[in-house]
């Protein structure tokens, strides 16, 4: 069995491939940030990436050739309910049944003379057994953040607003968090706020140390929603 990383009373972090690493496997619910398939790149200026601080967060994402790595671990997962971050850029999850839009209203106006910008990410829903309400949770998500200076902060190259993840999380069937792409740490931070467990699985060492710096911390986010 694969040593914990960092644990606590809520959180299990295990260091490694989560193809390799399966506990994650034994959660209720999946709620991750894969790799979207994009080959992501930093849209930082060339002057700023001199900078010591700006460097450590624009690395290229592992794995971001393609959508093996979120397709492998979907396969693993099967039918139970997920909930995935993505691009429109990249064919969805096969078993995808809504799509959520997060609406990054804090970004920065960003380059000129370009006719357009993005400035949403999709959310893939998986399975069944999430929360209803009435009204029904809408499906545009605004966040007011400043995505720029939360990479600096937190120095993670696309990091997810904590109070986002908490109101994912608050939709999901009870048990267990599931994050094999654990990445700064959001979604286990969110479900520790909401007193859920968590196991999370995270591929670089670097992301591992923010990850349990985090948590140590004890982090509680609940800014920049609407």
């Amino acid at each position: 069995m694969t040593k914990p990383y960092f644990e606590d009373d809520y959180v299990t972090l295990y260091h490694g491939d989560c193809l390799e690493v399966t506990e994650w496997i034994k959660a209720d619910v999946l709620v991750t940030d894969p790799p979207y398939g994009i080959s992501w790149e930093s849209k930082i200026t060339s002057y700023r990436k001199n900078s010591p601080k700006i460097q450590s967060v624009i690395d290229p994402i592992a794995n971001d050739d393609n959508t093996q790595a979120r397709d492998l671990a979907l396969s693993l997962w099967g039918e139970r309910p997920a909930i995935v971050f993505g691009s429109w850029r990249m064919p969805r999850p096969e078993l995808t049944r809504h799509r959520l839009i997060w609406h990054k209203k804090g970004q920065n106006p960003g380059p000129a003379n370009l006719p357009f910008m993005t400035q949403d990410e999709e959310i893939y829903i998986l399975g069944q057994g999430f929360l209803s309400t009435s009204p029904p949770m809408r499906s545009v998500i605004e966040t007011n953040e400043n995505r720029a200076v939360e990479v600096g902060k937190i120095g993670h190259p696309t990091p997810k607003p904590v109070g986002l993840m908490e109101l994912l999380i608050g939709r999901c069937p009870p048990g267990v968090i599931a994050d094999p792409f654990a990445g700064s740490g959001a979604t286990l931070l969110a479900a520790r706020n909401l007193g859920r467990k968590a196991i999370g699985v995270e591929l670089e060492a670097k992301y591992c140390e923010l990850i349990a710096k985090r948590l140590s911390q004890q982090v509680f986010s609940f800014e920049g929603l609407e």
